[in-house]
């Protein structure tokens, strides 16, 4: 590992001007390299004291070696050098977008003498006309054989067309109309090329012209009484509107944009791309990169752009680019691609209107990329065995960590604190055992304690769940009469006296149970007679946090007695896995499927917090005494929560205090504290259907008061469907 301070340049030596700059390791390979409006701004930023580096950054700077830079006019022409360094070298430290697939483009080879339309794939080549790209190639070729109809260009190879030359014979298409026969001389090559013209005008979007000129041609003929001429430019212009079916319209006509979208979590971004051509989506593509470097949206934006239009020029690059965020600064990158079309480029986000909702779209897309990237890995058993390997490995565990449970923390500014467990078993979602936790011990944001607490509160039912069964055995806890061995009735209480009067949710653990395992009946027991797994310990603890939750969740292990069960934290700062008693993190190699699999399981944790904790909070302001209040509006109420934090606050506030809320009047004032003065804190509500209690105290999904430990989620409840949100 270097020093950064051996290889930084001297006071003064770098230039305060717009330049790009390579950093190089010790064998003068260059890992990264980047662009700056002042070099000498940019660079001193990656000489500050290493803590306060972003860790992608603090690795980029102790890996090199040395750094150089070249100094240029514009900002501009900073761009163009940055993305031709970046193809050149191929620095390991920036972003590198890579095709999800390979993209088949429909192509016209006008560099040639008698031009040739075909499917390419791959690099573009100089004086080739490309057209996509498509989603699928028999697409391509479904669209041609429309067209040839009218445009009867040219599509075979260089073989076929030379074999028909010296024969004198041209090929099937040739006899059926399909092709002008440019090999036997049936056109000579002015004519053909013109056709190809017509072909590539006619795929750039400038149908409506063609195809009225068509018309007027076959009214004409009609006139004239040539109707078998009539006839065919009939059946040619239902071959080109066919074609021309073949993608949807979506903007305006005429309209030609290129529309960008960005899905993105700490580690990876997906970024697809819809190419609209007269108002229709005529191709669309995606990439997906390792977020190598600290980046924001625009950044991922630019370098995108990038790769795109970094080898395009003319048409290719259209008049209108949107994008989600723009690049910063934005002036640079939209002179450039001015520059690269020869004509004024639009670079903007799309507010409002059709292009805003096809920009939805776009961005449905690009999180289903995201999606579907991270879960193939997820469904391969070898490669969900070696991510469990290597996690063993790392966290020096004596088997691979069959099961994994994992917990996460979340809440609004210290109110409506809740906590989540999720459970991974041999790699997969059990989404059947997921719990939700209360935290209502305190008051304020203290992720340490609530982590405490939690683990505290799952272990110790677990615990009192081992003393009272012992070791399970088929059937031998369950009476016939519903009754299990040690007296404790499924219907109406347990063993220590609490109500477990609730209905089930689907095939899961009774919710009101208090050592959260149902243990009789076939509603609550797997079909072997043995009990819900939520009784069973995991090989392995996994906390969202750093060394300090780590910490906290196995100081509440050592408190229960228990030292035989794992425990690592995930910090949201990516690389970084903390083990208990240990002062620096396990660094696993970024291209380790345990990091991945860690890291999926961190994720799903924080989305399964974070949707709990906004339903609470949707249904603590539903239940608002404030709504009874003449006049005051959603705005109002919002900003007074908001100021006081609580209506439990707000109730104890006076009315001068209340009266700082911007828009709160004292007349206004006066009546918010009468009626929460006359709200005097009422019964809690409880779902009739499910049990649930509404309000504030502590309680279960089943309506069980502070003490019940979690709440069971069905894999088909309505929590999965809300679980969507990210």
């Amino acid at each position: 590992m270097a020093d950064p301070s051996s290889y930084r340049p001297k006071p003064g030596q770098i230039p305060d001007s717009p330049g790009v700059y390579k950093f190089r390791d010790e064998h003068r390979r260059v890992i990264y390299v980047g662009k700056a409006k002042s070099l000498r701004q940019r660079l001193a930023s990656y000489f500050q004291d290493l803590a306060g580096l972003h860790p992608r950054t603090r690795t980029m700077v102790t890996t090199a070696a040395s750094v150089e830079w070249t100094v240029v006019s514009t900002e501009v022409e900073a761009l163009q050098l940055e993305y031709s360094w970046i193809k050149e070298f191929d620095p390991r430290f920036n972003v590198k977008y890579r095709d999800d697939k390979s993209y088949p483009y429909l192509a016209v080879t006008m560099n040639e003498e008698f031009p040739r339309v075909q499917v390419m794939r791959g690099h573009k080549r100089k004086g080739v006309r490309y057209f996509g790209p498509y989603g699928h190639a028999w697409a391509i070729r479904d669209t041609v054989d429309l067209l040839l109809r009218v445009f009867p260009v040219r599509t075979c190879s260089a073989g076929v067309f030379k074999n028909a030359a010296r024969t004198g014979r041209p090929c099937l298409l040739g006899y059926i109309g399909k092709c002008s026969a440019p090999c036997v001389g049936r056109v000579s090559d002015e004519e053909h090329r013109d056709l190809a013209e017509e072909f590539c005008d006619f795929m750039a979007g400038r149908t409506g012209t063609y195809i009225r000129r068509l018309e007027k041609q076959m009214t004409d003929a009609a006139e004239e009484m040539e109707y078998e001429r009539a006839a065919r430019l009939r059946d040619d212009i239902e071959a080109l509107k066919k074609a021309m079916e073949k993608s949807a319209v979506v903007l305006a006509d005429a309209t030609d944009a290129d529309l960008m979208a960005v899905a993105e979590d700490e580690l990876e971004a997906a970024v697809q791309i819809f190419h609209v051509r007269g108002g229709r989506v005529r191709g669309q593509r995606g990439w997906v990169t390792d977020k190598v470097e600290a980046v924001t949206t625009g950044d991922l934006v630019e370098h995108a752009l990038q790769q795109l239009y970094g080898e395009e020029t003319g048409d290719s690059v259209p008049k209108e680019v949107l994008v989600p965020a723009l690049p910063d600064p934005v002036e640079p990158v939209q002179e450039w691609l001015t520059e690269r079309r020869g004509s004024n480029v639009s670079l903007r986000i799309p507010q409002r209107g059709d292009k805003k909702a096809l920009m939805e779209t776009v961005q449905r897309n690009a999180l289903q990329a995201l999606g579907l990237h991270k879960t193939k890995r997820a469904s391969d058993l070898t490669t969900r065995s070696r991510a469990l390997e290597e996690i063993a490995g790392a966290l020096d565990l004596d088997s691979a960590p069959l099961r994994i449970e994992c917990y996460d923390i979340s809440h609004l500014q210290g109110d409506d604190v809740v906590a989540s467990m999720v459970v991974f078993e041999d790699g997969l979602q059990r989404k059947s055992e997921y719990r939700r936790f209360q935290i209502k011990g305190f008051e304020g944001q203290d992720d340490v304690r609530s982590m405490h607490e939690v683990i505290t509160r799952r272990f110790r039912r677990y615990l009192a769940e081992k003393e009272r069964t012992g070791e399970w055995t088929d059937g031998e806890n369950v009476s016939s009469d519903g009754t299990s061995a040690d007296g404790t009735s499924r219907d109406g209480a347990s063993a220590d006296g609490t109500s477990t009067e609730s209905a089930p949710l689907g095939n899961t653990a009774l919710e009101g149970d208090t050592t959260g395992n149902a243990f009789a009946g076939n509603a609550f027991t797997e079909e072997d007679g043995r009990p819900k797994r939520f009784a069973y310990p995991p090989q392995l603890v996994v906390v969202d946090g750093g060394q300090p939750q780590v910490a906290a969740a196995q100081r509440a292990l050592d408190e229960l007695g228990i030292d035989d069960i794992a425990v690592c934290g995930l910090a949201k700062r990516l690389e970084e896995v903390w083990l208990p008693h240990e002062d620096d993190p396990v660094v696993l190699p970024r291209t380790s499927e345990g990091l991945y699999l860690l890291q999926r399981v961190r994720d799903e944790a924080h989305r399964f917090a974070i949707t709990y904790q906004r339903t609470k909070r949707a249904k603590r302001f539903k239940a608002s005494p404030l709504d009874e209040v003449p006049g005051l509006g959603e705005t109002r109420k919002q900003a007074l929560i908001k100021h006081f934090g609580s209506v439990k606050k707000l109730r104890s506030a006076t009315i001068d205090q209340i009266c700082e809320v911007p828009g709160i009047g004292r007349k206004t004032a006066e009546a918010v504290a009468v009626a929460l003065a006359q709200a005097a804190p009422a019964a809690p509500a409880v779902n009739t259907a499910t049990g649930e209690i509404m309000e504030d105290e502590e309680v279960g999904a089943s309506g069980t008061t502070a003490g019940s430990p979690e709440e069971p989620v069905s894999a088909g409840a309505s929590h999965e469907r809300r679980g969507q949100e990210t």
